[in-house]
């Protein structure tokens, strides 16, 4: 054996490492560079998986890829699902809802893809940025804190091993997280753990079902129905006993499992897999300057489909954070909302979810029955639950129920939509009388702020003023709201509070020493 190829040959010094290339790691890459934060991702993978897994996201994760310049892009290779369905054993639909329309998000809140389109064209974004790279086919096999750093050590397909220092480490890494193992961080289990088959593939000269997002809670086999784009299915199917596992996945099963939707001489499948609906929360998301993201904090059944969409908010709480602390421009304290923001709103998401697939996995007659005239009687329970609140951090929800909520986004009369002009920052969103009521040494900071914007023409603000039902809104960089006004006190104190404003803490305790 060649010794000399096992020995560290480099040492880099990057903003952040990112552990991970799957969509949450890309992302987090994407968005770094496009803040101008230095970043190298690594993945233990030469090629990019060759299949889907993910296969939906919504107008919030739209609007991160708006932010990147790519969301047009994006949609020309995703279709928007324009309808949701619950139907029982006996083909009765319980629930129908049309989903085709601009959310607040001025994107459609349900849309679908095939993920090795939307990983490839993510890839294409990190190539293109300056600052940040992915490297393939590098593995992770440490990751020490050591004097206000951190050391990841990688070895690649050659043996060759390497040193990368970071100031943070972004693990993405999936469910499986290697880093989260390594931190001994362990795991909240929501509901209980099912073995489904997933089948991906083309469905060509069939019809399948009429809507594109189907929960089929058949107490024989319940099972779930995806229209993806182009002649793109999916079907997942709830094993139960007596299956074999590999009789399942022939095309016969195939099409005995799903009731002849996807036939055998009609349906070309390119994934067959075996895996377990389950839901988990990390419980503790931060070792210090290792953060964790995406499937490595969180993991839900999918019958909401916000497993990718809440790792992509993983990425926007943490990415502008960190931006703000690497400039100096705000404290490290900062940091601390990341886990106090974020887990509680993942931990709704797959609460509610592995609640959801309770009722859908229901294989009793009796209590499928019963559920089903529920849900004849009460469809508004069964529809989709409202996005919840950041948990406690940056923001006012502790005072106004309007704070620490997503934000809208405004298309304005010219087509454009807001954050095309307000980017990565601050905006202050307000009349002009009340503007017009704020102390000089206030509007002077806001000026000389480059990290907010203020917005007082009625034609840009007034959709956001409505929206919260005041005359005056802070949104934050990820577009969470981080307090509403209706006086100029009440403003003040929001702008104080946005970082890039208010004294930092050694500022303070320099001032009162």
């Amino acid at each position: 054996m060649d010794t000399r190829r096992c020995l560290v040959v480099e040492a880099i010094d990057v903003d952040v490492v990112v552990i991970g290339g799957g969509p949450a790691g890309v992302a987090a890459l994407a968005q770094l560079g496009d803040a101008g934060l230095t970043a190298i991702g690594f993945e233990r993978d030469a090629d990019m998986w060759p299949t889907a897994r993910a296969v939906h996201f919504d107008g919030e994760t739209m609007r991160s890829l708006q932010r990147l310049g790519v969301a047009e892009q994006f949609a020309g290779i995703t279709v928007p699902m324009r309808s949701v369905e619950i139907i029982n054993e006996a083909g009765e639909v319980l629930v129908h809802a049309d989903t085709d329309r601009l959310g607040s998000q001025a994107w459609s809140d349900h849309i679908s893809f095939h993920q090795p389109d939307i990983e490839r064209l993510m890839r294409t974004v990190v190539d293109a940025a300056e600052g940040v790279e992915l490297r393939l086919g590098h593995r992770v096999t440490g990751v020490h804190e050591i004097d206000g750093a951190v050391n990841v050590r990688t070895v690649d397909r050659e043996g060759a091993e390497r040193v990368t220092v970071a100031r943070w480490v972004i693990a993405a890494d999936g469910a499986r997280s290697e880093t989260r193992q390594r931190l001994g961080i362990t795991g909240e289990k929501f509901g209980e753990d099912a073995q489904w088959l997933v089948v991906d593939g083309q469905l060509v000269d069939a019809p399948g079902y009429a809507a594109d997002m189907v929960q089929l809670g058949a107490y024989t086999r319940p099972a779930l129905w995806l229209r993806l784009p182009g002649t793109r299915v999916r079907m997942e199917f709830m094993l139960m006993p007596g299956d074999d596992p590999d009789e399942i996945v022939t095309p016969e099963a195939i099409e005995r499992l799903s009731r002849g939707v996807l036939p055998a001489d009609r349906f070309a499948p390119d994934r067959r897999a075996i895996y377990t609906f389950r839901g988990r929360i990390a419980e503790r998301w931060r070792d210090g300057r290792i953060f964790l993201v995406g499937d490595a904090a969180h993991q839900a059944p999918p019958l909401f489909g916000q497993g990718l969409c809440a790792g992509m908010r993983d990425v926007e709480n943490l990415v502008w954070k960190l931006d703000l602390v690497a400039r100096g421009k705000a404290d490290e304290s900062l940091l601390d909302t990341y886990e106090s923001e974020r887990k509680p709103h993942a931990t709704y998401w797959v609460e509610t979810a592995a609640n959801q697939a309770v009722i859908i996995q229901t294989t009793d007659p009796v209590v499928a029955a019963q559920r089903d005239e529920f849900i004849k009687a009460h469809p508004e329970a069964s529809a989709e639950p409202s996005a919840p609140p950041l948990g406690p951090g940056l923001h006012e929800g502790d005072r106004d129920e309007r704070a620490g909520r997503l934000g809208m986004q405004p298309i304005l009369a010219d087509g454009v939509r807001l954050d095309d002009m307000v980017r990565r920052r601050f905006l202050v969103a307000t009349t002009r009388e009340l503007y017009d009521g704020l102390s000089d040494d206030v509007k002077s900071i806001l000026d000389a702020d480059d990290e907010t914007v203020v917005l007082l023409d009625p034609a840009k603000v007034s959709q956001l003023l409505d929206d919260v039902g005041a005359s005056a809104v802070v949104h934050r960089p990820d577009h969470y709201v981080l307090g509403v006004a209706d006086t100029p006190a009440d403003l003040e104190r929001l702008v104080r509070r946005i970082p890039t404003l208010a004294p930092s803490p050694a500022a303070v305790a320099a001032q009162a020493n």
